[in-house]
Parts: C-alpha cells; structure tokens; sequence
C-alpha cells in the first residue's frame, strides 16, 4: 500500500470469517464442529458468500477512495470476541 499509494493504486483486501463454501463443507458437515464453531460467531451464523459482496463493492468504489492499506474484516463479529 505505502509503495502504490503515491501511483494513486490502492491495496485493500477482504478478510473473511467462516463462509459456507464447498471449501468449508467438511466442517459443515460434522454437528460438533459446525456447532462450536457457530457458537462463537456473535452473528450466530456463518457467512455466505453473498455476505462479502457488500464490502467488494465498497472497496471497488469511489466510496473508498481514500481507503488504502486496510483490511475489511467480514466474520459476523468473530474478531470482536
């Protein structure tokens, strides 16, 4: 970010939490697990995939002109905890 910021390029990325994804399944798929993890997201559920949608599109936008640097957590309030 510092290097391409003076070129006027920003560098953002999107951390996300646990998403229900065909990547994910395996843990979806054990009760105990899927259970324990959703216990402590504070949203009480897991993401979809639709859920980050919100935070691309702020970081593509004008709206973020100015944003660089940043990490945008979206994990239902995992971090928070």
């Amino acid at each position: 970010s510092n290097e391409w910021a003076p070129r006027g390029a920003q560098v953002n990325a999107i951390a996300p939490g646990y998403i229900r994804t065909d990547v994910t399944r395996p843990l979806q798929r054990d009760p105990a697990r899927e259970r324990e993890i959703t216990g402590r997201i504070p949203a009480g559920r897991w993401g979809a995939p639709e859920d980050l949608a919100g935070a691309a599109v702020f970081l593509a936008s004008s709206a973020a002109d100015y944003v660089t640097g940043h990490v945008l957590v979206v994990d239902g309030g995992w971090l928070a905890r």
